[in-house]
């Protein structure tokens, strides 16, 4: 008898599901496919109340992470997550952050260690596609960074290996945003009397190294249309109110989310079954 087809998905902090994942979440509950999440992080350098962030003296990681459980939970359940697996790892911060030191931290714990965790998980569940970050974590966050480094090394060990998908934007895609971003900040600054500025890269390991987060579009592997679910992701995100509120997708309002949200794309990592092109489908060969 075949397996149920299961999507899985590692991701380094509470929202990150919803804002990497949210689309294909809710459409593959939608089909009955069975979806688990496994979140390495409490996500404790998140913003606390009014935005204040680590560092300021009002900031405690603690209230931050039971505030952004409870988002969590309330997320899943917009986006129809039958699992949810938390491995209860520290939020490391950015690089370069003191938190990285932290040995609770997923920065510090070794990477066998996690990677055992992510494999028990991978074992009982056995998904035929699994989601995570690439190898510089996207945008350069350590514990992006660490999830992809303890999920390549946990699929690796599995007879029967899934097929990997990288979360990804198009260069055409980014460009768009990047102009959007550029008019917002000039907006902003003007506004409040300030000289504007153009928003770059963002920093990786070394502080000064700024790098694109496109992908060349030629690189992408997947475009999954995710329009009919528009509303649950807006919803998902919206759940992480601590640390969306006055996200880019928030400031959109639902109507233009509804319009410009439409796609999400994916970089195949590994290809058991032979798939060529860009596909539609993250289960394109297995179904």
């Amino acid at each position: 008898m075949s397996r149920p087809l299961t999507f899985l998905a590692v991701h380094a902090h509470p929202d990150d599901e919803a804002s990497s994942t949210g689309g294909v979440y809710r459409l593959f509950a939608d089909q009955g496919i069975r979806t688990v999440l496994i979140t390495c992080t409490n996500g404790e350098c998140g913003d606390g109340p009014g935005g204040v962030k680590p560092g300021h003296p009002d900031h405690d990681p603690e209230q931050v992470s039971r505030v952004r459980a409870g988002e969590l939970e309330r997320a899943v359940a917009v986006l129809g997550v039958e699992r949810l697996v938390r491995l209860g790892y520290r939020d490391s911060g950015m690089v370069g952050w003191p938190q990285n030191d932290d040995p609770r931290s997923l920065w510090s714990a070794p990477v066998e260690r996690v990677a055992a965790q992510l494999l028990d998980v991978l074992v009982e569940e056995r998904p035929q596609v699994v989601v995570t970050y690439n190898e510089r974590g996207f945008y350069g966050h350590p514990d992006h960074v660490a999830a992809h480094r303890a999920t390549m090394a946990a699929v690796a060990q599995l007879d029967d290996p899934p097929t990997v998908y990288f979360n990804a934007i198009p260069d055409s895609v980014m460009a768009v945003y990047r102009r959007r971003w550029a008019d917002e900040d000039r907006r902003r600054r003007e506004a409040a009397g300030e000289e504007a500025s153009e928003p770059v890269g963002v920093a990786v390991e070394d502080p000064e190294e700024e790098f694109d987060l496109g992908t060349p579009d030629d690189q992408i592997d997947a475009a999954i249309d995710v329009r009919a679910v528009a509303d649950a992701h807006f919803d998902a995100l919206a759940a992480h109110a601590s640390q969306m509120r006055d996200s880019f997708w928030m400031t959109m309002g639902r109507e233009r989310f509804r319009e410009e949200m439409t796609t999400e794309w994916f970089v195949r990592a590994t290809n058991p079954r032979g798939l060529r092109g860009v596909v539609d489908d993250l289960f394109a060969g297995y179904r």
